[in-house]
C-alpha cells in the first residue's frame, strides 16, 4: 500500500495528517505543527524503517529525515485516575475510525490523505462549519484534561465565532464535580493557562485568541473553583460604581487581562514570556478582594497587601516561574500608588521606586506600568480614558536613574554618605518631574 503522505512517498507505509493540523488548514490558518498517523503497522516494522521511537506510553516515532511526529493508531482504555490513567492497544488491526474516535473534539478527530480527501467519521467538519466544539463520545469524560484543553480551544478560536456544545459542557461540568481535576499535575496545570495566557492580540502569531475566555469558560463549568478558588471567588464581588461601572470584581478581572492583551500585543518576539507574565500580574491584581469583609463592601480598602498571600498561594501551587510571580506581587501591592501617581508626595514616589527595584530592573518597571494601565483602562467606559500617570512615571523614573554614585565619589563622599546623597539627588529629581508634569494631572 503506497503511503497518504507525501514526505514518504517511498515507504510502504499508511499514513494520515490528522489532528489540528487538518483542523487549521480546513479553517485556511496556518499550520505550526504536523502530526501524522499510521495505520496498520507496528513498532518492528516502523524501528525497520528507521523511525526514531520517542513515545513510552505509546508508540511515538520521529521520521528518519524530516524528523516528523508518527504516531501509531491505537485505542485507549481507562485504568486509573487522572489524563495518565490509560492503556493503549496500537496493534495493526486498530482503523483509523477507532483511532479518531479517542480524540477530544471532533473537530480534532479529521484525517486527511496526501491528495486531500478527509476522513471524517464523527462529523467534524460540520461542527467546524457550525462553529461548535463538541465531544466526540462520552469517553470524554475520561480525561481531566480536557477540561483545560477544551477552555484553550474556546479562547483560541472565540473570534472565529467558536462555541462550546451544551451537551460538551455539561461533561465538563461533570468533570469538575468528580474531583479528576486533583489528579492534574501543577505543571500540567500551569501549562495549559500559559499557553492560553500566551495567545491573543491583533498581531499575535497563529495561536491568537481571547485568553479572558479560557477562565470564563472554567468559571462556567465549576472548573476555577477547583483549580484556583481566590481567582473564581472575586465574581459577585461588588466594587464602588464610580470607579468601576461593570461593578463585579470578576468581571473587572477579565477586563483587565483584555487591555492587557491589547497592551502587549505589540511585544518583540523575544519578549513573549515577558507578555504572558504582565498577562498574569493583570490576573492576580486584585485577588485581595476575595477576602474583603463583607460588612465593608463595596469598598476593598487595603486590598492590596490581602492580596500578596494569595498570589503567593497560586504561584506555589502551580509552580509558577520566579518572575511571573515577582512581577505579580509588584502590581498586586503598588497598582493603586501608580493609580494615584500625581497625589503621592515625591518621597513616596521614591520609595516605591526602590521596593520595584528600578534601579537594577529597570525593563520590569515598564511591565508593571503595562499592568496597572490595563486595570486602569479595565473597567466600563474607561477603554479609551487618558492614563497620564504612564508618562508621569516614566519621566520620573528615567530622572531618578540618571543620578549615579561617580559624581559623589569624585567629591569625596564614601560609604552611607554617597548612599545619602544619591538618595537626595534622586528625590529632588522627581520633584523636578513632579512640578515639570503638573499640567499633565486630571485632578489638579
Amino acid at each position: 500500500m503506497l503511503s497518504n503522505n507525501s514526505e514518504s512517498k517511498s515507504s510502504p507505509l499508511n499514513t494520515y495528517l490528522v489532528g489540528g493540523a487538518v483542523r487549521d488548514k480546513l479553517l485556511n490558518r496556518p499550520i505550526k505543527d504536523k502530526d501524522y498517523l499510521v495505520v496498520g503497522s507496528s513498532v518492528e516494522e516502523m524501528l525497520k524503517l528507521g523511525y526514531q521511537q520517542v513515545g513510552k506510553d505509546f508508540p511515538v516515532f520521529l521520521h528518519p529525515k524530516t524528523k516528523a511526529e508518527y504516531a501509531l493508531a491505537r485505542t485507549e482504555r481507562k485504568q486509573g485516575q487522572g489524563y495518565t490513567g490509560f492503556s493503549c492497544y496500537f496493534a495493526p488491526d486498530v482503523t483509523i475510525e477507532q483511532d479518531l474516535k479517542r480524540r477530544d473534539l471532533t473537530v480534532n478527530a479529521m484525517a486527511m490523505t496526501d491528495n486531500g480527501e478527509i476522513i471524517d467519521p464523527y462529523n467534524g467538519q460540520k461542527d467546524l462549519n457550525d462553529r461548535i466544539l463538541r465531544h466526540v463520545s462520552n469517553a470524554f469524560v475520561e480525561d481531566p484534561l480536557r477540561v483545560l484543553r477544551v477552555a484553550r480551544f474556546a479562547a483560541r478560536y472565540h473570534k472565529y465565532g467558536f462555541t462550546i456544545a451544551d451537551e460538551t459542557l455539561t461533561l465538563m461540568q461533570e468533570i469538575s464535580a468528580s474531583g479528576e481535576l486533583k489528579s492534574l499535575t501543577p505543571e500540567r496545570v500551569w501549562q495549559e493557562m500559559q499557553l492560553s495566557l500566551a495567545d491573543g492580540g491583533a498581531n499575535a502569531d497563529i495561536n491568537s485568541g481571547n485568553p479572558e475566555v479560557f477562565f470564563q469558560v472554567l468559571k462556567e463549568c465549576h472548573a476555577l473553583e477547583e483549580l484556583w478558588p481566590e481567582l473564581a471567588v472575586l465574581w459577585g464581588i461588588p466594587n464602588p460604581a464610580l470607579w468601576h461601572p461593570e461593578i463585579c470584581s470578576g468581571i473587572h478581572t477579565m477586563m483587565v487581562l483584555q487591555q492587557a492583551v491589547l497592551l502587549t500585543d505589540t511585544m518583540a518576539d523575544n519578549k513573549k514570556d515577558h507578555k504572558t507574565a504582565i498577562r498574569f500580574a493583570a490576573l492576580c491584581h486584585d485577588l485581595g478582594k476575595g477576602v474583603t469583609e463583607t460588612h465593608l463592601l463595596p469598598s476593598h480598602k487595603g486590598h492590596e497587601k490581602s492580596g500578596l498571600p494569595l498570589v503567593e498561594k497560586i504561584c506555589l501551587q502551580l509552580k509558577v516561574p520566579s518572575h511571573y510571580k515577582q512581577l505579580a506581587l509588584k502590581v498586586c501591592e503598588y497598582h493603586l500608588h501608580c493609580h494615584k501617581a500625581f497625589e503621592l508626595k515625591a518621597s513616596t514616589l521614591l520609595k516605591m521606586f526602590n521596593q520595584l527595584d528600578i534601579w537594577r530592573k529597570p525593563e520590569e518597571f515598564d511591565y508593571f506600568l503595562m499592568a496597572c494601565k490595563a486595570d486602569f483602562l479595565g473597567r466600563l467606559g474607561f477603554e479609551n480614558r487618558p492614563y497620564p500617570q504612564e508618562k508621569y512615571l516614566q519621566a520620573a523614573v528615567k530622572a531618578a536613574r540618571q543620578v549615579s554614585a561617580k559624581a559623589f565619589v569624585e567629591q569625596g563622599l564614601q560609604g552611607i554618605a554617597i548612599k545619602e546623597a544619591m538618595a537626595k539627588a534622586r528625590l529632588n529629581a522627581i520633584v523636578t518631574v513632579k512640578a515639570d508634569c503638573a499640567h499633565l494631572n486630571p485632578n489638579p
